[in-house]
């Protein structure tokens, strides 16, 4: 006997020190065909937290997809406390479509807390936080940058909590941003609800990034260590602290042209610094696209055709005696030396 009672979810009955997928219903295509919301569930032998991981809140986003396979596989989860829900795709309609929205064009990430009698958006946000978030002490929720960008990888998070800004640390990230909350996002709705939740941002839609899904799982594990659900067996230790911002803004095209890039995520820029020009296809007007402050580039666009008033580079502003370029470099090489994954496991 374990002392832990079974986990009902969606009419099922997980037992302690077993596993189990389980699919909600969400709605039926024009031709009939059912759509389901899957939801795996890790439930341990020992008491703990439950945290629930999800990903493909935006349908595009399926760098979070492939994190939430990785995570699955780790041997770690065998002497779990507590339980994981792990929920690889929310808006399977985007995902199938390629598609950040849902066929009503509505952004899910915008549509919580949901009503059951709504919108397809607002009847899948309801559903997600009503048999996923409401049922977890914390949540994990993966993305990457909208179409046509590339973010580095990243924590955002508004803590309500002090232990959460030691989770948003103990998940190792190259930078933690502290963000504000959007009206209608998964984060508002969760907090209401006294549950915070970790936003995590990495990569590009659409594409998988091998940094970005190291990252993504190494920092996964490091958060479920901190909350003693797994022991630290296997979990690579963050080595260097992340760095830190409280405020970030765009670099926004001047004009139309076409986009020549000096930089690139992860380098750390100077005020007045020329990060790109835009020049017309004749070559005769160029625009130079300088910084207006001094931080951490975190997220540019991949288009070199661009509109005016487009955004370009997303700027962290950090403070000058921290060293990012030295600690990006740093968590490269501990995630390149670190053994958390098999040769199979490898995009």
């Amino acid at each position: 006997m374990t002392g832990v009672p079974p986990f009902e979810i969606g009419g099922q009955t997980i037992a302690p020190g077993s596993r189990q997928t389980i699919r909600f219903p969400v709605s039926v295509l024009s031709d009939h065909t059912p759509v389901a919301m899957p939801v795996h569930v890790v439930h341990g032998r020992r008491p703990g937290p439950t945290l629930f991981v999800s990903a493909a809140v935006h349908g595009d986003e399926i760098i979070g997809v492939e994190i939430v396979r990785r995570l699955l596989k780790r041997a770690s989860l065998s002497g779990l406390r507590g339980t994981l829900l792990a929920v690889p795709i929310v808006n399977s309609y985007g995902f199938v479509n390629h598609s950040r929205y849902l066929p009503d064009r509505r952004d899910l990430n915008r549509s919580f807390p949901g009503s059951p009698e709504g919108s397809l958006a607002s009847r899948l946000a309801d559903l997600f936080l009503q048999e996923v978030v409401l049922r977890s002490d914390v949540g994990v929720d993966l993305h990457s940058a909208a179409v046509h960008r590339t973010n580095l990888p990243q924590i955002r998070v508004s803590p309500s909590r002090e232990d959460t800004m030691e989770l948003a640390e103990a998940f190792g990230a190259p930078l933690i941003l502290t963000s504000k909350i959007r009206p209608g996002s998964l984060r508002e709705a969760a907090r209401d609800n006294g549950i915070d939740v970790l936003i995590f941002e990495g990569g590009e839609s659409l594409r998988f990034d091998e940094f970005a899904a190291r990252v993504g799982v190494s920092g996964i594990l490091r958060v479920m260590h901190k909350l003693e659900m797994i022991t630290g067996r296997g979990v690579g230790r963050a080595r260097v602290p992340s760095i830190k911002s409280t405020t970030s803004a765009w670099m926004r095209a001047p004009a139309g042209g076409l986009l020549r890039t000096f930089r690139s995520i992860g380098d750390e820029v100077q005020a007045g610094e020329t990060l790109g020009i835009i020049s017309d296809p004749f070559g005769e007007v160029e625009h130079e696209i300088n910084a207006e402050q001094a931080g951490l580039l975190i997220s540019r666009t991949n288009l070199p055709v661009v509109n005016e008033g487009d955004a370009l580079f997303h700027i962290a502003k950090i403070k000058q005696s921290e060293d990012a370029g030295a600690t990006i470099d740093h968590l490269t090489a501990q995630l390149d030396a670190d053994p958390l994954f098999d040769e199979d496991e490898i995009i």
